[in-house]
């Protein structure tokens, strides 16, 4: 039986798991719901995925049909969950890969934030909150950065860039285990491109995060060219995955 966790205002307690430290960024899906974001978990056997309100996100130890089976109920007739792999996606029967792609996890072990921190005093970026969250559904859903659900903004501090009461751009947290978070949902308008939002965004997100002790990562296709922005603000690449948007076929 799928176990949800009730308690979404609790705080995020650390739980103890056999890896640590940046170990836990090479299944990062999976060690966030293990570790930092249980309250968002929806469970099978050793298989998880985030309330279906955050997100479509699920992570698995491995591929076995073991897995494979536990993520049917989280998925749901008809279902999608994107996961990622180390290795190419091998669904079994009664799956359909959606969509699938290389992707590049970065890391930001030595950030550059001087650049952007000059051209942010020539815009005015604000907190996003609830009242927010239409506009911000609208936005990803026109640019897709990576799934983005009503309930998506409680997973970290989100902020964005404004004209008059348009949003133009927007980027925040997502996946965190301990030590590290993820820098997500980095968007612009496409009447709003070629301005240098995005790289003003990432680095309010990355203050934060520093801030709070810990390190900033990301994930992005691998042949996506925002990844030139994000070298320039001190990510580096770390590693490889596979995508996996998987569909239950029945």
């Amino acid at each position: 039986m799928s176990t949800v966790k009730p308690d979404f205002d609790a705080p995020a307690a650390a739980v103890t798991t056999p890896d640590s430290g940046e170990a836990l960024l090479d299944n990062p899906i999976w060690n966030a719901l293990r570790t930092t974001h249980p309250r968002f978990a929806v469970v099978e056997g050793e298989v998880r995925r985030y309330l279906p309100a955050v997100g479509p996100l699920a992570g698995t130890p491995d591929q076995s049909l073991e897995s494979y089976d536990a993520l049917r109920p989280l998925a749901g007739p008809g279902g999608i969950l994107g996961l990622f792999f180390p290795d190419p996606p091998a669904p079994p029967a009664g799956w359909s890969l959606f969509r699938g792609g290389a992707l590049t996890q970065m890391i930001c072990r030595r950030p550059n934030l001087a650049q952007a921190a000059t051209s942010a005093s020539e815009v005015r970026l604000r907190r996003l909150g609830t009242a927010d969250v239409p506009a911000m559904v609208e936005l990803t859903t026109l640019t897709e950065p990576g799934p983005f659900r009503e309930r998506t903004i409680e997973l970290g501090k989100f902020y964005g860039i404004f004209a008059g009461d348009r949003l133009l751009a927007m980027a925040g947290q997502r996946m965190r285990v301990p030590g590290f978070v993820e820098v997500s949902a980095v968007c612009t308008h496409p009447d709003a491109r070629g301005r240098g939002y995005a790289g003003v965004l990432m680095s309010e997100v990355m203050r934060n995060i520093i801030s709070d002790g810990a390190t900033p990562f990301l994930h992005a296709f691998a042949d996506n060219p925002a990844t030139k922005l994000y070298e320039k603000l001190g990510f580096t690449h770390r590693r490889g995955f596979e995508l996996a948007v998987i569909k239950r076929d029945d």
